[in-house]
């Protein structure tokens, strides 16, 4: 009988997916659990909703009750109406990471959690019941540097002798737009670059990203910012470590992985003053942090990074040292097992 279950109710893989499956796999090897919805890359096959409300009707062997960890609206809701209206004997454990107030509805969900996490002091400051302040982390073995960074980008066929790239839906919340501006700054001066859009627009950002496409155009440089739309999650690891820097630029961001994913494969980032960034940039070591809507500071500091390869050299060691040392999907499973063991040692 599983201890544990972890709910994927999304068919489409997000960042909230990619943090889940992240420490889904370090606790594979830890705890007797299941996966309840969709599938994620390297991670058991998962299991139905329904088959885990069957799987939860009698506690596991060795504890007095299983454990649901949710991390979506509609994931709390199931695990309410299973704990709640079918009486199961599972508590309920949520990872929150929303640096802002929640609406009404979550918030009712929210309360009605056994435990929290908060990926953020930030964060924890929006909810009740926070057990414990775990920040997210990637996996470091999946995400690691390139022996050969120069021949891994060649591989890749988008031109140009380096890659920058932003990460992400198309949409102005990410700040598409200011990287798309910042990169008609950078790029005059950095002729061997080739710069990528990694993501696809949904259907009321359409406009948005044409705009984007234009503006481009516009500039003559078609061929050095290229929109590649969506990178599936078993191709994108080997695409990151094939660029040179990572350019985030949102106006919000609750947490945001693609740092991380980028300072794990030995690529430093700039970044905006959202999400954890700050703390990922460990004060100018592993990433820059420019100003919101800092499209002229992102250029500037764009140019500066490459264009001296010492530093660059130098931010890139310290940001897989810091990934690995700080901000490891290990040291997130680590911290959420003392929150799962705090629950199931309640009388």
């Amino acid at each position: 009988m599983s201890e544990l279950f972890v709910t994927n109710l999304n068919r489409n893989f997000t960042g909230v997916s990619a943090t889940a499956a992240n420490v889904l796999r370090q606790q594979m090897n830890q705890y007797d659990l299941d996966l309840v919805g969709h599938p994620l890359p390297g991670c058991p096959a998962p299991i139905s909703l329904k088959a885990a409300r069957t799987l939860s009707r009698k506690p596991p062997a060795n504890r007095p009750f299983a454990i649901w960890h949710l991390r979506r609206n509609p994931e709390m809701r199931a695990g309410l109406w299973a704990r709640d209206v079918l009486g199961l004997p599972i508590r309920l454990v949520f990872t929150s990471a929303a640096q802002r107030r929640h609406s009404l509805a979550p918030r009712w969900l929210i309360s009605r959690m056994d435990a929290v996490i908060a990926t953020t002091q930030a964060a924890a400051d929006y909810v009740p019941h926070v057990r414990a302040v775990v920040p997210h982390g990637t996996d470091t073995d999946l995400f690691h540097p390139s022996p050969d960074r120069a021949a891994a980008w060649a591989a890749t066929g988008y031109g140009g002798a380096r890659g920058i790239a932003t990460i992400g839906r198309i949409r102005p919340e990410k700040g598409t737009d200011l990287f798309v501006d910042a990169m008609i700054r950078a790029l005059p001066d950095l002729p061997d670059v080739t710069a990528l859009v990694i993501g696809r627009a949904t259907r009321e950002h359409q406009k948005f990203d044409l705009t984007l496409k234009d503006r481009v155009h516009r500039a003559g440089l078609v061929d050095r910012i290229r929109f590649i739309g969506e990178t599936s999650s078993s191709d994108l690891p080997a695409l990151i470590r094939a660029l040179s820097l990572i350019v985030q630029l949102p106006r919000y961001e609750g947490y945001g992985m693609v740092p991380l994913e980028g300072m794990a494969s030995g690529v430093p980032f700039i970044g905006s003053t959202a999400g954890y960034f700050r703390a990922f940039s460990a004060q100018g070591t592993s990433g820059i942090i420019v100003p919101q809507e800092g499209a002229r500071d992102a250029a500037e500091a764009t140019v500066a990074i490459l264009g001296d390869p010492a530093r660059h050299a130098a931010l890139s060691r310290s940001a897989r040292s810091l990934a690995e040392t700080s901000f490891s999907a290990r040291h997130e499973a680590e911290g959420i097992a003392k929150v799962y063991d705090a629950l199931w040692s309640q009388p």
